[in-house]
């Protein structure tokens, strides 16, 4: 159900606003794979639903270039 309504959320977004969620999602995975190399990640889940999230984005992203 949560991901239906993050696709949902995804869906009524401009390309450019996808953009940059796009950024900011591949920003966060930087960030968290630094702190898992650093042993300072609590939450490695985390870094699983970033990637995922991102997929999602590009997902989105590519359908929308295609209508």
């Amino acid at each position: 159900m949560k991901t239906n309504k993050y696709l949902e959320d995804l869906r009524t977004k401009s390309a450019a606003e996808l953009q940059d969620e796009l950024v900011a999602a591949k920003k966060e995975l930087f960030n968290l794979r630094f702190q898992n190399a650093t042993n300072q990640l609590e939450n490695t889940g985390r870094i699983k639903e970033v990637r995922r999230n991102i997929a999602r984005i590009q997902t989105v992203i590519t359908q929308k270039s295609a209508e």
